[in-house]
């Protein structure tokens, strides 16, 4: 079942199937995939805290699905993070861990339910990529981060594998709008021999 899961959602790319299949499968997502060793959100969260040093900073975790890549956040030692996903199933399990400030269902393609500048770091971990949110979503986040506003990302080597992936980041730090803080591959799930980069930008 676990690998149905798996080849489900990294096939999908129609939202609302995407959506549907988050549901279905909120009740066994966090073992199914802390089996295969999901790596990514640790990962992620240590190297948010080597540049963001306060930690009662708000954090915005998009894609927060059951709360992992919060747990993690916490875990470092960040206090005020809000979430967002669009499976409420998902966000029912999150609700459960005690992890963020407020957890809002977000709609597909709409706008981001915040200010822009409202939180000093945007983290959208696991969440860019197949089976997951497009790419366009990179360009959204950015607009919604004010000067020196930090958004923590992770691509998996699927994810990767689409050009218009790097060619993002590429389109803000090229022409000096965003600094690449960090970029570095490692574990993603290894059960399934899988990578992901760990990307930090700040907004300039």
């Amino acid at each position: 079942m676990t690998q149905h899961y798996f080849d489900k959602a990294y096939a999908a790319r129609d939202a609302e199937v995407i959506r549907s299949l988050y549901d279905e499968w909120a009740s066994s997502y966090d073992d199914d995939i802390k089996a295969q060793g999901y790596a990514t959100p640790e990962r992620a969260a240590a190297t948010l805290a080597e540049f963001l040093h306060d930690k009662d900073a708000p954090i915005f975790d998009i894609g927060c699905g059951t709360g992992l890549s919060g747990a993690a956040l916490k875990q470092v030692g960040f206090t005020t993070i809000d979430g967002g996903d669009v499976s409420a199933a998902m966000l029912a399990v999150a609700h459960k861990k005690d992890i963020y400030r407020k957890l809002l269902e977000l709609e597909v393609d709409a706008p981001l339910p915040f200010a822009p500048g409202a939180y000093a770091a945007i983290t959208a971990i696991g969440v860019i990529g197949p089976g997951a949110a497009p790419i366009s979503l990179f360009d959204s986040l950015m607009h919604s981060l004010g000067k020196r506003g930090k958004l923590l990302f992770s691509l998996n080597e699927k994810a990767l594998a689409d050009r218009g992936a790097l060619g993002m980041i590429h389109e803000w730090t090229d022409c000096g709008a965003a600094i690449l803080l960090h970029a570095e591959e490692g574990a993603h799930l290894p059960g399934i021999d899988l990578k992901s980069t760990v990307y930090l930008i700040e907004k300039n």
